[in-house]
Parts: C-alpha cells; sequence; structure tokens
C-alpha cells in the first residue's frame, strides 16, 4: 500500500520562504507524477504545481515565479519549495501522486494516493 506524507508545514511570515516534502513508501516502481495542491479556508481546493517523469511543469498563476517543484525519484520524495511567500498562500497543502506500483512476475499497475495533508499559515 502506497502512502504519501507530507510535512513542513509551520507559520512564516510573508516574504518568507518554506519547503514542503512529500514522501512516498511502497511499491513504487515510478512517479508518474506528483501534485501538489492547497485549500485554503472555505475555498476550494486548487491545483498548485504539478510534475511528472519527465520533469514537466505546471504552476498555477497565483504562485508561478514564487513556487518550484522538484521529485527525487530514487528517493520517492517530492518538494516543493515557496517563496516570497504571501497571506493568500495560507492553506493546508496536499501532495497528490499518480504511481507505477510494482507488482509479483514483473507486473505492475497504477495507482493514485493522496496525502493527509500539512497545514501553513503566512502572516503579516
Amino acid at each position: 500500500q502506497v502512502q504519501l506524507v507530507e510535512s513542513g508545514g509551520g507559520l512564516v511570515q510573508a516574504g518568507g520562504s518554506l519547503r514542503l516534502s512529500c514522501v512516498a513508501s511502497g511499491n513504487i516502481f515510478n512517479i508518474n507524477a506528483m501534485v501538489w495542491y492547497r485549500q485554503a479556508p472555505g475555498k476550494e481546493r486548487e491545483l498548485v504545481a504539478r510534475m511528472d517523469d519527465t520533469d514537466i511543469t505546471k504552476y498555477s498563476d497565483s504562485v508561478r515565479g514564487r513556487i518550484t517543484i522538484s521529485i527525487d525519484h530514487r528517493k520517492n520524495v517530492g518538494w516543493l519549495q515557496m517563496d516570497s511567500l504571501k497571506t493568500d498562500d495560507t492553506a493546508v497543502y496536499y501532495c497528490f501522486g499518480d504511481f507505477r506500483i510494482a507488482l509479483r512476475f514483473l507486473q505492475h499497475r497504477q495507482e493514485k494516493h493522496w496525502g493527509r495533508g500539512t497545514q501553513f499559515t503566512v502572516s503579516s
């Protein structure tokens, strides 16, 4: 069973930086894609950044230029580096992974999993 665990949340002042991590565990053959979402109080969950296994990235307009997503495929860890933080960045951040799972007899299957989220607050 694949599990995703986010960490790195906390309290940061506006203008500061923070790096979130997402550790994936299980019989992971490949991370096809990793996506970071966030959900602010009273708002819908929104995509923040996405990276696939060809290193193609996608960022939301609200964070482009301030956030960098990366993945270490050897360690099955993803990061979200956030700089020039704004109070609007306050949210629970969730990691979502699209994986190829190794099964017996050299078979694989695709699985998608969510982490439980990590909260961080940007103070003014």
